[in-house]
């Protein structure tokens, strides 16, 4: 239980529907906002949120200690991430290592049969076994988060709140007169508790050095503050004139230079993907089927191939600023099929 709206209707749900619940809180040493305005998951006054949701609904409410495990899983990858000109997607981390792995492990041993959270996403089964899939709520869907789930754990993970609507789960709450019926909604990487995640990454000591901004055929066009401080597609800051729009079109870790083009020049047709979770069975991974390379970016259609242990990616269209770091979660109508980290992205020369 995180604090907020959807977890704690979660909790009321599975109450509601005869289970025998407990409330459990991830405290990952996460300081409150300095944004009075701001609402952070996993902070004190989450934490103390989750606690009054728990007393309302007169269930247990368990604090757990992660915030070992969110630095040496989430955070430490997060920064290195950036120091190898990659974008990376710290929420996608935090559920493989915390939620669905060391919290799903200490639940089941402690003797619950379940693991519930109030993600937007549902659990289907068919004589293949367990699958993912997307929700009613297509529009808060956050099975692209989840794929990097063990498969194998999927019978043992509830998603209560798949079958209504956000604004349904908010009714719910208020009918319910729970204590965070009207409570925002978080919006950004609770551990980033500056203005930026720039300012977060030169705090825990990543180097920037400034060095070459350079167009596609190598002429430098200017300076750079550091790589970390780019990501691809970004137009805004950086600080040099062209007669048309400049935009990142890929950070260059190896030689410290940002590459950037024009907007037609972040069009690319395809990815190979590394650290893979395959969520159906060997032999069932179709070779046509939807991809997004970003959480609110459409699917696309595309071809899907596995080389040893990477997914290659073509898609049927040209894609725009494909990011390394990012995620690349695969689809067949509402089933997720496979996801994995963009490692590598493929232009018209491959």
């Amino acid at each position: 239980m995180s604090g907020g709206v959807d977890s704690s209707v979660a909790a009321l749900l599975l109450k509601e529907g005869g289970y025998e619940v407990a409330g459990m809180t991830m405290c990952l040493g996460v300081a409150d906002s300095e944004d009075s305005e701001g609402v952070r998951c996993c902070g004190p006054a989450a934490i103390e949120d989750a606690r009054r949701v728990c007393f309302k609904l007169g269930i247990p409410h368990y604090v757990l200690d992660y915030s070992t495990h969110l630095e040496e899983k989430v955070i430490k990858k997060f920064i290195a991430e950036y120091g190898r000109g990659r974008t990376p997607n710290p929420c996608i981390d935090c559920n493989r290592y915390l939620k669905f792995g060391t919290l799903l492990e200490t639940a089941l041993v402690s003797g619950f049969d379940f693991l519930a959270t109030g993600h937007y996403a549902e659990i289907g089964r068919d004589e293949g076994g367990y699958f993912l899939k997307r929700p009613r709520d297509r529009a808060k869907d956050q099975t692209y988060f989840l794929y990097p789930i063990a498969p194998e754990a999927l019978g043992a993970i509830l998603f209560p709140l798949s079958p209504f609507t956000k604004g349904e789960v908010r009714a719910m709450a208020q009918k319910a007169d729970l204590p965070v019926a009207v409570k925002k909604e978080s919006q950004d990487i609770c551990f980033v508790t500056q203005k930026s995640y720039r300012a977060f990454v030169t705090g825990k000591g990543l180097e920037n050095r400034s060095g070459e901004i350079v167009d596609m055929g190598g002429r430098k066009l200017g300076e750079h503050k550091g790589i970390p401080f780019y990501t691809v597609g970004q137009r805004s800051g950086l600080g040099i004139s062209s007669p048309s729009p400049l935009y990142v079109v890929s950070l260059d870790a190896e030689r410290n230079r940002i590459v950037v083009g024009e907007k037609k020049d972040l069009q690319a047709k395809g990815l190979i993907a590394g650290d893979v979770n395959m969520l159906v069975g060997a032999g069932r991974l179709p070779s046509v089927a939807d991809a997004k390379i970003r959480y609110r970016k459409k699917a696309a259609r595309c071809a899907l191939s596995m080389h040893k242990d990477k997914l290659k990616v073509v898609f049927e269209e040209n894609q725009e600023a494909i990011t390394p770091g990012q995620a690349v979660v695969c689809y067949h109508d509402d089933r997720v099929l496979v996801g994995g980290v963009i490692e590598e992205v493929l232009h018209a020369t491959h």
